[in-house]
């Protein structure tokens, strides 16, 4: 079944994986690094957004609400609705703390600091 932007509302995560991420001007800001699975609800907890080093060095990691990105079939890639200087600024952390504890306390805080809907209540 098709998503209100046309495409279908299933997808493999092998597909997102890899796929680039540009802000709302059209500014590549990273790629999805990775899918983060909330195990009790069957929800996607969040993209994790590759930004920034060179050549895997010094990079962040961001985890973004999956209800932040829009995936634009023109760009083959996902849009959010993001600044640069936003995302520089938002919560980040290297990839494996990103599930530390589960990753909830990560989770509340970058659902808080993107003002995205939280799946969870």
């Amino acid at each position: 079944m098709p998503t209100a932007t046309g495409h279908t509302s299933a997808i493999r995560a092998s597909k997102v994986i890899g796929t680039n991420v540009y802000n709302g001007a059209g500014d590549k800001i990273g790629k999805v690094e990775d899918v983060v699975l909330d195990k009790q609800s069957n929800n996607i907890m969040f993209a994790v957004v590759g930004f920034g080093g060179f050549l895997g060095m010094n990079e962040k990691f961001h985890p973004l609400p999956w209800s932040t990105l829009d995936y634009q079939k023109g760009k083959d890639g996902y849009v959010v609705n993001v600044t640069k200087e936003q995302l520089q600024a938002a919560p980040a952390d290297g990839i494996d703390e990103l599930t530390r504890t589960d990753g909830d306390g990560l989770r509340d805080q970058i659902y808080d600091y993107y003002k995205a809907p939280r799946y969870w209540q």
